[in-house]
């Protein structure tokens, strides 16, 4: 008898769980969205990252975050690397017209902006995709701003703007009643 063996169906999960987010719907069928599988190593590096992360912004629950992506059994990213805008001038980012918004300076932080609010939404609707299929496979999640902006910060991604996901299969959600 093999003991405990759906730890070891987690890759495959992960990337049904990231076939959810690349399917979801996109504005005007572009699709703009980023995502990542990290490798045990590559999560453990988040992890120093996002502990690094705590001290530079001053924000405890990083450190908190930290452990939890530590303990989890995988990790997704999923990111927005925006190639334009949607042309709409809707004034939704704040800018009077989709090429003012374009032309204008980014900010660079641990996200790169603006970006078309459209594009934003490809994201959101993404990560959601995302998260509702890993809660039909039943695999623990939280979607996690802390682990994106430190991989997108630290430039583990390729993106403008990212999401964590960390996933786990164990008797008891990680990512909730957390301290």
């Amino acid at each position: 008898m093999k003991l405990n063996p759906e730890s070891e169906i987690l890759e495959t999960l992960a990337k049904t769980i990231l076939v959810a987010a690349r399917t979801a719907p996109k504005g005007k069928g572009i699709d703009d969205i980023v995502t990542g599988l990290l490798t045990p190593a590559e999560k453990a590096e988040l992890a120093d990252n996002m502990e690094k992360f705590a001290k530079l912004k001053g924000f405890k629950f990083l450190l908190r975050d930290a452990a939890n992506v530590r303990a989890a059994d995988a990790l997704v990213l999923i990111g927005l690397k925006a190639s334009g805008a949607s042309n709409l001038d809707c004034g939704a980012c704040g800018f009077a017209s989709c090429k003012e918004m374009l032309e204008f300076r980014k900010v660079e932080k641990e996200f790169r902006g603006p970006q078309c609010m459209i594009k934003y939404v490809d994201l959101g609707i993404a990560i959601g995709a995302a998260a509702a299929k890993a809660k039909d496979l039943c695999v623990d999640n939280r979607v996690m701003y802390s682990a994106g902006a430190a991989a997108s910060y630290f430039k583990m991604i390729d993106a403008d703007v990212a999401m964590g996901l960390p996933l786990s299969v164990k008797g008891k959600n990680l990512f909730f009643d957390r301290p």
